[in-house]
């Protein structure tokens, strides 16, 4: 058995979440891809994937010897492109994750302009708001807001973001421009139910001051609570970047500036630094020139 090809079948198999697929990325066929797994995990003596005729799924085995094979790997193909001054272009898979919708403003778009300039790139986008565990759920890099809690991951800032107050200028005209964060408590505001229930924390006078808002309109999702309050509806506390549009275009204008909390960081994190491959390296300077609009 060729362990270093059925290591790189393994991974395959794994990221394109069938046989089928692996065997297509391979240029191999189906049967020699299912003769090689079951020859790898022979070799190991356990069982690397669940199999049912719908679907394939990592055992917490798999999961584990999955990080194993990708180092190894990526050591591999490190200590070949030093022989070559790490000539060429990148190949081959990425997995990229971020929040929802700072990932389809902003990483997604730029993850397309990946993937055209550098043609033998393959890459997976992964929108969720949530903490992603990039070990464990086999995903490359990650874009994250806020403070990291994981030091096992290598963290690059690329920028800030605000949290701030908006509402339309009509809306304003008709109901008054708050000068302190408890003018809130008397206001309608538009809220978004599965973030935070308590607006803030405002920074007053160097004091932490967090709000209970109310308001005759709530949406589970960020979107069209924004285009709620670029309607007239009313106040509304979002990140600058979900905004941004509506600010450019004067549909929205910001209040309550010099109550804003600090700003949140962006962050790029990754596993294991010393191992990237080259597709992974290229890409974190990618993404890090395509965020340098938050940087100042």
């Amino acid at each position: 058995m060729d362990k270093l090809r059925a290591m790189q079948a393994f991974i395959h198999i794994a990221d394109e979440g069938s046989l089928t697929a692996a065997a297509r990325v391979m240029d191999s066929s189906l049967p020699a891809m299912v003769r090689t797994l079951a020859a790898f995990e022979a070799q190991l003596g356990v069982r690397l994937f669940n199999r049912s005729t719908r679907r394939i799924s990592l055992t917490e085995e798999g999961r584990r010897h999955l990080e194993s094979c990708r180092q190894l790997l990526a050591t591999l193909e490190d200590a070949e492109a030093a022989l070559t001054a790490d000539a060429g272009e990148p190949a081959g898979h990425l997995t990229i994750t971020a929040p929802m919708l700072f990932g389809q403003m902003h990483v997604a778009p730029a993850v397309t302009r990946f993937v055209q300039k550098y043609d033998k790139m393959r890459c997976s986008m992964v929108l969720l708001d949530r903490v992603v565990n990039l070990l464990e759920e086999g995903i490359d890099v990650g874009i994250r807001i806020g403070a990291l809690d994981d030091s096992s991951l290598v963290a690059q800032p690329v920028g800030q973001i605000r949290r701030m107050v908006v509402a339309s200028p009509a809306w304003l005209r008709r109901h008054g421009v708050p000068r302190h964060p408890r003018d809130l408590l008397k206001l309608n505001c538009v809220r978004v139910t599965d973030h935070a229930t308590t607006w803030g924390p405002f920074n007053d006078k160097g004091r932490q001051l967090r709000l209970a808002v109310s308001g005759n309109l709530a949406f589970n999702q960020i979107a069209p609570a924004v285009e709620a309050c670029a309607a007239g509806a009313g106040l509304g506390m979002f990140f600058s970047y979900q905004v941004a549009p509506f600010l450019e275009s004067r549909h929205l204008r910001c209040v309550l500036e010099d109550f804003e909390p600090p700003p949140r960081p962006i962050h790029v994190v990754y596993p294991h630094a010393r191992l990237l491959p080259k597709r992974t390296r290229v890409f974190i300077e990618w993404i890090k020139e395509e965020l340098r609009p938050f940087q100042g």
